[in-house]
């Protein structure tokens, strides 16, 4: 289902690392699965797609089914994990352009996830007259961003259907037992879906938070639950055939060897939102304590014409993570041309996906020539199940990526600092 190749990284490494890594590789994988590292009350995750709330999960389905029937648009307000897995995985099944298809079931927006009167009143123009629901993803309900989103649209559906039908269209997803959000909830009677306790929000894309937007957008979740839970067999394995060791050994040696940036690549221009999920889960579970890997991410091949330049030539600070997938979604073939006056007949009936996999080839040499070091990360299709197994084994080799660089991979205290002097400067009470 997944392969990592790290063959073309060893080489920028001068001494053999595997057999040295390997005690602490299995104490960080101990404490994933069985708790007693830093931050173990947040390792729900860890057996979530084999464990899942089953009548909760029938829920999620029912409600995206009703979605699907009532409305024309979903908006998904959240910020953060509460938004950038589920948008992630609608972009990279569905298309990046999902909201301008024709298709059956209703468009999807995310807002709540910053604070642009332009971005908020553009939703709004976008859904004009027609239904709508809210699926509103917050633990807390008092962050900023999501909460002043929720207020506006809130409003508009009371505005539209009344308070007794506007409830009947809100969808809350917050904590079981507490919160702003979850004593609205309980006095409007919205449905409620839960962000469990034991599960941080940029791990939390299998639970309700990613999982009702994903469905209603008509993505097959048995499937993305299945490749998880199969990649979660894998990850249990205590060796280096588990791919999360490799991972998680290689990126760890590179670091330490000075390549203090890693660069997330694909060839798949609806992988863009995947990669923002990407950053958030390694940014924000590893850069703490003066330390960890600073995450970034190119789209290519057009980032080669704009970022190329620098990750060839520019200082040697990156590693590179190639993510592949194997088939293309469609078939396309070069056409021939009589004239051929751009001279591309050599190409004419080839595959697109042909000649995308020799742009891949073709980079990796190059950056890897030009003192890159590259791990490859390929999948067999753009499909449900392979996507589920991949969001997995970034989120299990990001728990033992931070363990074992000896910081808490499931907390983020740096994220406060600005949402105490945003609250200071806008006057919050007791700021």
């Amino acid at each position: 289902m997944l392969s990592i190749n790290v063959s073309h990284a060893k080489p920028f490494l001068s001494y053999p690392y595997e057999e040295v890594l390997c005690p602490r590789l299995e104490r960080a994988q101990r404490e994933l699965l069985n708790g007693g590292g830093k931050g173990d009350d947040f390792i729900g995750w860890v057996r979530l797609p084999a464990q899942y709330d089953r009548a909760e999960y029938a829920r999620i389905l029912a409600a995206a089914k009703k979605i699907q029937g009532d409305s024309k648009a979903l908006v998904v307000i959240g910020i953060g994990g509460s938004y950038l897995g589920a948008r992630g995985v609608i972009e990279c099944l569905c298309s990046p352009n999902y909201n301008l298809k024709k298709k059956d079931t209703p468009n999807v927006y995310f807002i709540g996830n910053g604070l642009s009167s332009a971005a908020l009143r553009e939703v709004m123009e976008l859904i004009g007259d027609d239904d709508f629901s809210v699926n509103v993803i917050s633990k807390s309900g008092t962050t900023t961003e999501p909460a002043v989103a929720f207020r506006f649209f809130r409003e508009r559906l009371e505005q539209k259907y009344g308070k007794a039908g506007a409830a009947q269209r809100i969808y809350a997803t917050t904590d079981a037992h507490k919160g702003a959000l979850k004593s609205l909830a309980d006095a409007e009677g919205y449905e409620e879906f839960v962000v469990p306790d034991n599960v941080g929000g940029r791990y939390s894309v299998l639970t309700a938070v990613g999982l009702l937007p994903i469905a209603v957008a008509g993505v097959d979740t048995d499937a993305l639950l299945a490749g998880a839970r199969e990649m979660e067999a894998l990850c249990e394995i205590a060796d280096y055939t588990n791919p999360a060791w490799q991972y998680a050994a290689m990126r760890h040696e590179l670091y330490r060897s000075g390549k203090k940036i890693e660069v997330l690549a694909c060839f798949e221009p609806s992988f863009r939102f995947m990669a923002e999920w990407w950053k958030q889960l390694y940014g924000e579970s590893e850069g703490k304590d003066g330390k960890g890997i600073f995450p970034a991410s190119v789209d290519l091949t057009p980032d080669l014409h704009s970022m190329g330049q620098y990750i060839q030539d520019g200082i040697r600070m990156l590693q590179e993570t190639v993510v592949f997938f194997d088939n293309s979604r469609t078939s396309i073939a070069v056409p021939s041309d009589d004239e051929n006056l751009d001279g591309l007949n050599y190409l004419a009936g080839r595959e697109m996906s042909y000649i995308n996999e020799k742009a891949m080839q073709a980079t990796k040499a190059a950056h890897i020539s030009g003192g890159v070091p590259v791990t490859e990360i390929r999948l067999p299709e753009i499909g449900a199940e392979a996507l589920g197994a991949l969001i997995y084994f970034f989120e299990f080799a990001c728990g033992v990526s931070g363990y074992m660089e000896g910081v808490n991979p499931f907390n983020q205290p740096g994220v406060e600092a600005y949402k105490k002097n945003m609250f200071h400067l806008l006057g919050k009470p007791g700021y």
